[in-house]
């Protein structure tokens, strides 16, 4: 079967009103996704394209390459250039897409990012010592970001000197890749600043690196970028900035989500401290439960149905991400948090945190392996992990959901 022609022929859906993106619902949108989901597998909402709520139809249309990601900025920022939201190769197609991605790749190998298990410890464990020393931390600012932070900026190769700036322009980045008409103008205005900030920031590195090449991503791109015409300087620019944030947003998402899950299941804690080995599989598990990434979007290159539905050649779609991986269809106990699922059951449908196909999460080997050992690290180290003082907080991101806050008691 061709996988854009997943489902029935759709029926005119019971009327059903979705406000899962209002911010009353940032904190828990699943029972307003289950809501549309049960309606319908196709939603047309206020953002203008369908949302597609169900996972065998977003599984279809991100296995398959005649739905384009290369036009998500015309869907959400159609007044944006790339100078503003640089993305890179992230909404590309081939052959663009497949020359980007690959000399980028080299450095997300599956034994490159095994060859990091080693730094990755180190910096886990010096910020657990903190957060012992201190007692009650924010997890946020104290665990989620500086793990994924320290070592995407060391891949890269910017200085420790220089990680409070990173720090301080992302997250208005994240925010920024929201559609633009849910946007403040001070949120628009700040993600243009920062990414005006991290371009020229990126420019000032690149030719620090060609006059004193290092061990690190931006002096092979550098590299490349010399040897040929493959790397236009706009690209590499993008590129950089592009591996920079989506190299770390996602996973501080990750580490703050599965932590507060955590919190929340404190039986599933348990068990996770009754068999460590679970540390791998119950990571799979936090980025279905909760998923750092909510939704992403693909316009038909082409005539294509999904869920029955037509498509002419240029419109597009919202894949609910968070929506797909709660699916009663495809899971069982969908709503349940059990780090044994992806352990115990061979059978379990893959998530869709990372996509399918050829744009496949390419830092996905990477986010696994911090959230890994930062799990080993909790189970050994700190016998109490409890709630704090205060209750969590979110930020009012979309599409890159997360916390802003979650104070934590370790012990």
């Amino acid at each position: 079967m061709n996988p854009a022609t997943v489902g029935p022929p759709v029926a005119d859906p019971p009327t059903v009103v979705f406000d899962g993106f209002d911010p009353a619902h940032r904190a828990d949108p699943y029972p307003r996704y289950a809501v549309v989901r049960e309606a319908t597998a196709l939603y047309r909402s206020a953002l203008g394209p369908h949302l597609v709520t169900r996972y065998a139809e977003c599984a279809a249309a991100l296995s398959e390459p005649a739905w384009s990601h290369a036009g998500e900025a015309e869907l959400f920022h159609p007044d944006v250039d790339q100078h503003e939201l640089p993305a890179s190769f992230l909404w590309m197609d081939p052959p663009d897409h497949t020359r980007l991605r690959g000399l980028v790749s080299k450095a997300f190998t599956a034994r490159r990012v095994l060859d990091l298990r080693p730094r990755i410890a180190q910096i886990v464990d010096g910020l657990l010592d903190a957060a012992l020393a201190a007692g009650e931390v924010d997890a946020v600012e104290s665990l989620a970001y500086p793990l994924p932070l320290t070592v995407i900026c060391e891949l890269l190769g910017v200085p420790a000197a220089d990680h409070d700036l990173i720090h301080r322009c992302a997250p208005a980045l994240a925010r920024g890749f929201d559609p633009d008409l849910l946007l403040t103008q001070r949120e628009r205005t700040a993600r243009s600043d920062a990414a005006a900030e991290l371009l020229a920031y990126f420019a000032h590195l690149i030719a620090s690196r060609r006059a004193e090449p290092a061990a690190d991503l931006v002096s092979e791109l550098g590299a490349v970028q010399e040897r040929g015409d493959v790397l236009t300087a706009q690209e590499m620019l993008a590129t950089c900035v592009t591996l920079l944030v989506a190299g770390h947003e996602t996973t501080v998402n990750l580490v703050g989500n599965g932590l507060l899950a955590l919190l929340r299941h404190p039986g599933q804690l348990a068990l996770l401290r009754a068999r460590p080995e679970l540390a791998a599989p119950a990571v799979d598990e936090l980025l279905r439960h909760d998923s750092p990434v909510h939704m992403t979007t693909r316009v038909a290159r082409r005539g294509l149905m999904l869920g029955g539905q037509a498509f002419a050649p240029g419109e597009g779609i919202v894949l609910l991400i968070g929506s797909a991986n709660r699916d009663p269809r495809a899971f069982d106990r969908p709503d349940e948090l059990d780090l044994a699922r992806y352990a115990d059951d061979a059978g379990t449908a893959r998530h869709l945190t990372f996509s399918l196909g050829i744009h496949y999460c390419l830092g996905a080997p990477l986010a696994r392996l911090e959230m890994e050992v930062l799990l080993t690290a909790i189970v050994r180290r700190v016998r109490r992990l409890l709630p704090g003082s205060t209750g969590p907080t979110y930020k009012p991101n979309l599409v890159l959901r997360g916390l802003a806050g979650l104070p934590v008691q370790v012990r």
